[in-house]
């Protein structure tokens, strides 16, 4: 979430990212659509893991590890709901993002921190075994120094998922991995539980986040249909991908 008249306040800067970054009027708007949607509270990886989750449940992430998690955290305890907060630990404590006394306080509060990798490839799926196993382990052994635990549930950065990252997170200890792509089925990578997510925009309706969370199809088909699109495009560009987008939201004002 962000202030309005400061977009780079927290997380990472530059229109892409901005892409992935709610006003707090429109975040608060989001939350109360999927409060009217639903009458169960989030869960976590962890229950998930633990078989604690049914087939009707829904979840919440924040992906990097931006100074407003702290917000978002309170935000969500103020309804009795839990958030998974996805860091990216190489910047921990740096301007813009969490610090580790405030990531400790965000899990005595119940909610969930775990890995997005240690330095935020933004091609992931691209990188070498060997510097993927090293994202992992490093970013989890960070976790497991700050808070005393071992991050079993953690997060791709950038939505460039393959076997090859499931299978490096999984060698890290990693369990439940959350990935980008707009599904609800689960698959199991060498043990490793790879989950879909549904991303929400800047320009997302409230009303698409209720229809999300509580499991409408329609949203998801057309979130399935754009993903399809676009996963061709990314894999045969490549880096080409990243400069073309980054030209098109410059031409969009964004």
């Amino acid at each position: 979430m962000i202030d309005q008249d400061a977009p780079d306040a927290s997380g990472f800067a530059g229109r892409d990212a901005a892409r992935y970054k709610l006003s707090w009027p429109l975040f608060r708007a989001h939350l109360d659509a999927i409060a009217a949607a639903v009458s169960e509270p989030p869960v976590t990886g962890a229950e998930l893991l633990a078989g604690a989750a049914g087939s009707g449940s829904w979840a919440l992430t924040f992906d990097d590890g931006g100074a407003s998690a702290v917000e978002i955290a309170a935000e969500l305890s103020s309804r009795g709901w839990r958030g998974q907060f996805f860091v990216t630990t190489d910047r921990i404590g740096t301007p813009g993002f969490v610090s580790a006394d405030e990531l400790r306080a965000l899990t005595r509060d119940g909610h969930l921190v775990g890995p997005h990798s240690h330095t935020h490839p933004q091609r992931m799926a691209a990188c070498t075994p060997a510097h993927l196993v090293s994202e992992w382990q490093t970013s989890s052994d960070l976790l497991t120094d700050l808070l005393g635990v071992r991050p079993v549930v953690a997060a791709i950065p950038g939505g460039w998922y393959s076997d090859d990252v499931a299978r490096a997170a999984a060698a890290a200890g990693i369990r439940v991995l959350y990935s980008s792509e707009p599904v609800r089925r689960v698959s199991v990578i060498d043990g490793c539980m790879v989950v879909g997510r549904f991303a929400m925009l800047d320009r997302s309706r409230a009303a698409s986040a209720g229809a999300l969370a509580r499991g409408s199809v329609a949203p998801r088909a057309r979130r399935w249909a754009a993903r399809a699109v676009l996963r061709p495009v990314k894999a045969v560009s490549g880096p080409g991908y990243l400069k073309l987008r980054a030209a098109l939201l410059t031409r969009r004002g964004r």
